[in-house]
């Protein structure tokens, strides 16, 4: 093997990788990168068996062709670090001793290779059902839902998100327990039905990867127990979470006795003042009153106390409710629209956030409180 890349070119593919290579694991291969150089290219691959990554590296050359399964944080360290300028030509030989050269200008490594037979393949993925998408859409709708999965994994289905097809339109859902995050888009093609349930952390990886172009298309291939990612140079496999999600429908409701328009930058602004007073592990509510034309929004904490106002628009009932102020803020900051609106019933009951045409609906709910202490 004798392989010429651009240390831009090459760290850009390592990098992409890495987000694949398991970090705990008792198989020492799963900790390696596999090199796999042929007439068609360079391709690095990962895997850690629930989710793997496979990505061509852009404009290198191949003097000769081979494979070889390299430490991944090792390698990734030393292409990093051989040098500072991305034009750099950095040239990487392997022989059969189990050795793999690095060369950039000054600096050679030597490091040892695994047996690349010992790697396992990505699995093989069902092309049949498809969309295809924006890499923009795919990345703002995970942004917009992504925070309220559950970090922890006692209900498995909480730390995934649904995808859901229905003809020519995507529903994403997300929730922990404690909030609901719902986001519609409209595809660009009838596609049929599918339902699947795919892992936070494969969302995560992927919106980290994906450049968010909006003329650039991502096309996610479902089947029985994977989804596949095929984007730009680079193929994202992972597992799904198998199981039925939750019915979400039966939990959203369009029954309000209060609805509230209001301005979402003051409203955003006004929370964010009050989260000064609360520390990270504080769980002090946020106290929302709503009369005729103003919600007044309080806030104790052992660091003090806040009270503001905010101008509103208001129809039905008078209402005075709790909330974690984090949870509030978390679905303000993934909303563009410039003015939002909320629904409440009564202070025990679920506040919606969401728009006439159905294109968004955050459920939030409420905090136990004692009123008389507001």
């Amino acid at each position: 093997m004798k392989l010429n890349f651009k240390r831009s070119d090459l760290l850009n593919s390592v990098n992409i990788a890495l987000k694949a290579v398991s970090s705990r694991t008792t198989m020492p291969i799963l900790e390696c990168i596999l090199i796999d150089a042929s007439d068609r290219g360079v391709y690095l691959t990962a895997n850690d068996m629930e989710l793997g990554i496979e990505t061509k590296v852009s404009n290198c050359v191949v003097e000769e062709g081979g494979r070889a399964a390299v430490d991944a944080k090792l390698f990734s360290d030393i292409i990093r670090k051989i040098s500072q300028d991305d034009d750099s030509i950095i040239s990487v030989t392997g022989n059969d001793s189990s050795l793999i050269t690095i060369v950039c200008e000054n600096s050679t490594f030597r490091i040892q290779y695994k047996d690349p037979d010992q790697f396992p393949s990505l699995p093989d993925t069902d092309k049949e059902n498809y969309i295809s998408l924006s890499q923009y859409t795919l990345k703002e709708v995970i942004r917009q839902t992504i925070f309220s999965i559950s970090p922890n994994d006692s209900n498995k289905m909480m730390t995934g998100e649904l995808f859901e097809v229905n003809e020519g339109m995507l529903k994403v859902v997300s929730l922990d327990g404690h909030r609901i995050s719902i986001r519609n888009t409209e595809l660009k093609e009838d596609y049929g039905k599918m339902k699947v349930i795919i892992p936070g952390k494969t969302l995560n990886e992927i919106s980290k990867i994906i450049s968010g172009d909006n003329d650039k298309e991502v096309i996610i291939y479902f089947s029985k127990n994977h989804v596949l990612f095929k984007f730009d140079d680079t193929l994202m496999v992972s597992r799904l979470i198998d199981g039925d999600y939750f019915k979400i429908d039966q939990m959203l409701s369009s029954d309000y006795e209060t609805k509230t328009v209001i301005n979402k930058k003051e409203f955003l602004d006004c929370i964010e003042r009050s989260t000064i007073l609360v520390r990270e592990n504080d769980k002090k509510p946020l106290i929302i009153n709503i009369g005729d034309s103003v919600m007044s929004l309080k806030l104790n904490s052992i660091l003090g106390s806040m009270d503001d106002e905010i101008g509103v628009k208001k129809q039905g009932k008078d209402i005075m409710i709790g909330f974690n102020p984090r949870f509030l803020l978390d679905a303000l900051r993934v909303i563009d629209d410039e003015e939002i609106t909320l629904y409440m019933t009564n202070p025990k009951a679920p506040c919606f956030i969401k728009d006439e045409e159905g294109k968004y609906i955050y459920l939030i709910l409420p905090v136990n409180f004692n009123p008389a202490v507001y």
